[in-house]
C-alpha cells in the first residue's frame, strides 16, 4: 500500500510538518512593498499582514479621494505579494499536496 509501510508514512508526515513550520517562520519574516500612483504611495507590510511603513508623495496630498484610493491599492498590492509568496512557500513545504478545506495555512 505505502512504500516503507506505516513507519515510512509517519516519517514523511513528520517531515512535512517540520517543513510547514519552517515555511511559516519564513513567512513571518517576509516584507512586501506595495505601490500605487507610480510610486506616489508606497506601503510596506510584513508576513503577518501588518503595515510597517507608509510613504506618501506630497503631490497627492491635496486630493483626499484619490489619496484614499492610492493607499488601498498600495496595501492590496503588498498584501497580494505576501499571499503569493506564502502560497508558494507552503506548496513547497507540503510537496504540492493540497490540504483539506479549512487548512489553508498559515492564514
Amino acid at each position: 500500500m505505502f512504500k516503507g509501510g506505516m513507519a515510512g508514512m509517519m516519517k514523511k508526515a513528520q517531515q512535512m510538518q517540520d517543513n510547514m513550520q519552517q515555511a511559516q517562520a519564513e513567512i513571518k519574516q517576509l516584507t512586501a512593498t506595495g505601490k500605487a500612483g507610480g510610486g506616489a504611495v508606497v506601503v510596506s507590510i510584513n508576513g503577518e499582514h501588518q503595515a510597517t511603513d507608509i510613504r506618501i508623495d506630497q503631490s497627492v496630498m491635496s486630493d483626499k479621494d484619490t489619496l484614499e484610493d492610492l493607499i488601498l491599492t498600495a496595501i492590496n498590492d503588498a498584501s497580494q505579494q505576501i499571499a503569493d509568496t506564502s502560497a508558494t512557500k507552503m506548496k513547497s513545504a507540503t510537496g504540492g499536496m493540497k490540504l483539506p478545506g479549512g487548512m489553508n495555512l498559515p492564514f
